[in-house]
């Protein structure tokens, strides 16, 4: 669908009246410690955004039993009660076009050592041009756009013309069971677009690994340090088992077993060892010490088929002498995703593509990411093209996170421009 070269101008210029005001917004999202459990005043804003652009907000609920059969439900780690999700639906007097689910997760990793931060994690500070502060970047940039991409459509006195369907959603930094309950809560849609980061560049995401969490408990034999000979030591013993995963990280990442999408990095598949905890006393020989993993997870394998990997290979350490002895518990929390290719040359890849170019110049830098997003939800499960597409970020989940403000608006233009092809336009 050709755009009209007036509402084209219009929308653009919509879109720079706008800038400070997505500035605006995207530190009062900042603002929201919305770490796992405490998402909801996050969720409550983009609510209050929602209703902004004339929209209903609507709650959709994560209910593990609903969803449990589902091949892409991973296992909880916290309860639901408290935390839904919210969308809202944009429906156009006469549909013309064609459907689209704009989404973005507001859940945020920890911060971390807060005194490592050149300023505070949840006050936003812009410095040379970037925005500061923890969930910048991933993603809440890319929620203000497609916030501010509809808003500037509206702005020029014109609304999409087809239903557009907008999400907050939690927990893609641990299930994606937030977006997974969006998806099943609301109508197909003819594509979607979620504006993830890029790393240090505006990034269209070909592919992604899948990831499983798992939770390795090691229970020893304690005693006084003078008899530590006698007894087992829960951490030695936990260490020993993360020791024997290096083999299998660099098996993983042998030429032969990577897939094709990830031919250009050398270390797709990652191990590692996030959290641990353990011991009692230092003088005491430790009773428990409990590590949590992540592992990638290559598309075309299943996470099911690198969980039962775990479990082999925490059985075959547990033999070795610093583990003996001890008693070895392995749990599944948390991811239990595929990976996923994304199909780069679907029509909406196509629109983003050539509007990227007219807006940055170009075309946009590929990405095919070792980590994952909730995009494999529209790609795997529900044949839905989904084009994961946002601006440039740094440091995303490490110290002084930050996104690019001018490539958020880059980014938000482009979205603008591909929602008014995608969708077609009426008067408002």
């Amino acid at each position: 669908m050709t755009l009209d070269p007036g509402a084209l101008r219009a929308i653009l210029d919509a879109v720079g009246a706008l800038e400070r005001e997505a500035e605006q917004v995207l530190a009062t999202l900042v603002a929201h410690r919305s770490v796992l459990g405490a998402e909801q005043s996050c969720l409550e804003e983009m609510a209050r955004l929602y209703e902004g652009l004339g929209l209903a907000p609507r709650r959709v609920p994560t209910d593990p039993a609903a969803l449990a059969a589902h091949p892409g439900f991973s296992p909880p780690l916290i309860p639901y009660a408290g935390r839904d999700n919210v969308a809202a639906v944009h429906r156009p007097r006469e549909t013309k076009g064609r459907s689209l689910m704009l989404q973005g997760h507001v859940d945020v990793v920890p911060e971390g050592a807060e005194d490592l931060w050149t300023t505070p994690p949840y006050e936003a500070a812009i410095r040379d041009g970037r925005m500061y502060g923890r969930g910048a970047g991933d993603m809440k940039a890319g929620i203000v756009s497609y916030l501010m991409a509809y808003k500037a459509i509206r702005a020029c006195g014109l609304s999409p013309a087809a239903e557009v369907q907008m999400a907050a959603v939690i927990e893609e930094e641990c299930t994606g069971n937030g977006a997974l309950a969006v998806m099943q809560a609301l109508p197909r849609p003819d594509a979607a677009i979620i504006p993830e980061p890029g790393p240090e560049h505006i990034a269209l995401y070909t592919a992604e690994v899948g990831v499983v969490w798992a939770w390795v408990t090691v229970t020893g034999r304690p005693t006084h340090v003078r008899e530590m000979q006698a007894g087992v030591n829960a951490i030695e013993a936990a260490n020993a088992i993360a020791a024997h995963f290096k083999d299998y990280e660099s098996a993983a990442n042998a030429a032969e077993r990577v897939h094709w999408a990830f031919a250009g990095n050398n270390h797709p598949v990652n191990v590692n060892f996030g959290t641990v905890e353990g011991g009692e006393w230092n003088s005491s020989v430790p009773t428990r010490a409990r590590i949590g993993m992540r592992v990638g997870v290559m598309p075309g394998v299943s996470a099911r088929q690198v969980a039962a990997d775990i479990e082999r290979l925490v059985a075959e350490a547990s033999a070795e002498y610093r583990a003996r002895g001890a008693r070895v518990k392995v749990e599944f929390k948390g991811f239990m995703a595929d990976g996923c290719v994304f199909d780069t040359a679907s029509p909406l890849h196509r629109s983003v593509i050539r509007h990227h170019g007219d807006i940055v110049g170009g075309a946009p830098r590929t990405y095919a990411a070792p980590a994952l997003t909730d995009g494999r939800f529209y790609a795997l499960y529900q044949g839905t093209p989904c084009c994961v597409y946002g601006p440039e970020a740094q440091d995303i989940h490490g110290i002084d996170e930050s996104v690019g403000l001018a490539s958020m608006h880059q980014v938000t233009r482009v979205l603008a421009l591909t929602i008014a092809e995608w969708c077609g336009l009426e008067r408002a």
